[in-house]
């Protein structure tokens, strides 16, 4: 029968694990000096997202990074630290991120992966001041939907001359 410390250790590493296989990424983050209650917040604003906050003892996130291959990520796990998996959208985990930020100046972004892409903490704050996904579709929709309006008004105005040209005719045969 194993000790209660190691199944939990074991567990959270499995955690890690499997969380990494299901999303398409991860963000490392040092909380220390941020209090319990805003963590809280933090995990529940994240949750809402799709995205999902893990803290755990560094000596087992070390050992599953390790397994998992990740080991340009393992320098950044120091002190206490949390690790954020995002499933959906990393743009709005990076803005919901620095918005937190703003407010709690000891939470330090350490780095991270997108999809086998390391990222660090510049690149997460340049990622937060992107456009979310929706925004970006609804300017690619207006592109399209600019020339397409253009030719039906022509057209439109073609045929109303037309009908103008033929009422004139109409006019002068009576």
């Amino acid at each position: 029968m194993k000790k209660i410390g190691l199944l939990v250790k074991e567990t959270s590493e499995n955690r890690i694990k499997n969380s990494f296989k299901s999303s398409r990424g991860l963000i490392v983050v040092k909380y220390s000096g941020v209090a319990s209650p805003d963590m809280s917040g933090l995990r529940k604003t994240l949750k809402a997202t799709g995205s999902d906050l893990f803290v755990v003892k560094n000596s087992v996130a070390r050992r599953a990074m390790k397994e998992l291959g990740l080991n340009d990520l393992i320098k950044s796990i120091e002190s206490p630290c949390g690790l954020i998996f995002f499933k959906d959208e990393p743009v709005d985990t990076s803005k919901i991120l620095c918005a937190f930020r703003k407010d709690h100046e000891k939470l330090i972004l350490e780095g991270g992966l997108l999809e086998e892409k390391l990222l660090t903490s510049k690149d997460i704050e340049i990622m937060s001041k992107l456009p979310s996904k929706d925004v970006l579709r609804a300017q690619v929709v207006c592109a399209l939907n600019g020339p397409i309006v253009k030719v039906v008004v022509v057209l439109n105005q073609t045929l109303k001359k037309f009908v103008y040209c033929i009422d004139q005719i109409r006019q002068k045969k009576q």
